[in-house]
């Protein structure tokens, strides 16, 4: 068992960090929004307390695990829309990247946007939308800066680029979140026809002259 001791090495404690966190990630794979603080102190093979002391309580655990799969979302999203292709496939495999990570692992999904219908009382107040909206808003900002200096849509092209960021990820996040839980369609038929619904004043903007493209 851990004890409560700082160790006072930076590098030791943001190892102990990473490792915890990949404790509570084979928990969440597991158990999805049921995942417990108990269930992941047992995991990491910690009390407790001393999970506490590394992330403050669920809220605390929550967000670090948020920026982690969100950090790696970026990533592939980034890779995505950086692709030597043509806008539309660009689109497609961007809205693709997203949907392919939440299939990959929708309990890991669940967690971070669902919260557990029987969570245990001492975790009640645990308000999954108070901290889900935080990274679909990071995410909005995100693809509105890529838009912004990107396509050229004119004197208002910031204040529009941000419009359609966060529209476009809340239209990804409510399909998304639709097509999990019912699997009316193949992945592949949501991509063409989320890409055909933005398939409109986007295929027809220029690209910003001092821009790489879109």
């Amino acid at each position: 068992m851990e004890t409560t001791q700082q160790t006072g090495e930076p590098g030791a404690a943001e190892r102990r960090r990473r490792e915890l966190l990949e404790a509570a990630d084979r928990v969440v794979l597991r158990d999805g929004p049921k995942a417990s603080m108990n269930a992941i102190a047992a995991e990491a093979g910690i009390t407790k307390p001393i999970l506490y002391r590394h992330f403050g309580d669920k809220a605390g655990l929550y967000q670090a695990l948020a920026v982690r799969h969100t950090d790696a979302l970026l990533d592939s999203l980034r890779a995505a829309l950086d692709a030597p292709a043509e806008r539309r496939r660009r689109v497609e495999a961007t809205l693709d990247t997203y949907l392919t990570a939440i299939e990959a692992r929708p309990q890991v999904y669940r967690f971070l946007m669902h919260p557990a219908e029987d969570s245990h009382t001492a975790e009640r107040g645990f308000d999954v939308g108070l901290h889900s909206a935080p990274l679909l808003r990071r995410l909005g900002e995100e693809l509105a800066q890529v838009i912004s200096e990107r396509v050229d849509l004119g004197s208002d092209g910031e204040r529009l680029a941000r419009v359609w960021g966060h529209g476009i990820v809340g239209m990804m996040h409510a399909a998304g979140d639709w097509w999990l839980g019912e699997r009316p369609c193949d992945r592949a038929d949501l991509v063409t026809a989320l890409t055909d619904l933005l398939w409109g004043r986007l295929a027809t903007a220029g690209n910003r002259k001092d821009g790489p493209g879109f």
